[in-house]
């Protein structure tokens, strides 16, 4: 066995997905999951069940055509995008402080130069420990008396920047839109995520557990089933963390 292929199979593995059920957040527009069994083992032999669910459910990827008319499908994006080196923003603290922070450029400068320049052909991440509020779907939304989301995003300036200047192949965060919640409300629209996928690039919404990676040195997988024609699907995403991180 090769010595790569020897660190590949020794690296830690962080599960970046979370479980899907009936009583997950999820998007508005969107019903619960629906499960049905179709056969168990006691009557025929073996177990099945059918699943009825939105594609962007859970943790999900969106390709480009999920918001950008004309753009790749899922089909579209190929194992070279799937498969790729993975840099965190670590942005807790400054969530915590604020829920409706926001990702600018300003910010993405400040933390490159405490961590280092974001390489180009990476998946940026924004960690923002929401996924923390998972099993409360109501903190999740955290939404005030007027029905307004506080909840955290990245602005259309910082993901011009990632797309032109840093060359980033995909974007991820941990809560249901790309957008701030004060931008969807305010706007009625998305314009961050439409901005993203026009850009012909794909993002993962609601991940999990970014808080234990570190800014660089692990590898993203992101693993959806090859549906054809679908916008969004949800996907098994993990990283592959190397032991000498």
């Amino acid at each position: 066995m090769s010595q790569n292929l020897s660190q590949l199979l020794n690296a830690k593995r962080v599960d970046l997905s979370h479980e899907l059920h009936e009583n997950i957040p999820l998007f508005n527009a969107f019903d619960p999951i629906q499960e049905k069994t179709l056969n168990t083992i006691a009557q025929d032999g073996f177990y099945a069940k059918e699943y009825t669910l939105a594609t962007s459910y859970g943790t999900h990827i969106d390709s480009p055509g999920h918001f950008a008319a004309g753009k790749r499908l899922l089909d579209g994006v190929g194992l070279d995008e799937l498969i790729l080196p993975l840099y965190v923003l670590h942005l807790e603290a400054e969530v915590a402080a604020d829920p409706d922070f926001s990702v600018t450029k300003e910010v993405i400068l400040d933390y490159e130069a405490d961590h280092g320049k974001i390489p180009a052909g990476t998946f940026v991440a924004f960690a923002s420990d929401w996924s923390k509020r998972w099993d409360d779907p109501q903190a999740f939304y955290n939404e005030d008396e007027n029905g307004q989301a506080h909840t955290p995003g990245w602005t259309v300036e910082a993901l011009e920047f990632l797309a032109h200047e840093r060359n980033v192949k995909a974007i991820g965060h941990e809560n249901l839109d790309t957008d701030p919640g004060h931008i969807y409300h305010d706007q009625e629209a998305l314009p961050g995520e439409f901005y993203w996928l026009d850009q012909d690039r794909y993002q993962v919404e609601v991940l999990n557990n970014l808080s234990a990676l570190p800014t660089q040195g692990a590898v993203i997988v992101v693993a959806p089933l090859k549906v054809k024609g679908a916008p969004s699907f949800p996907a098994r995403v993990y990283a592959l963390v190397s032991e000498e991180e």
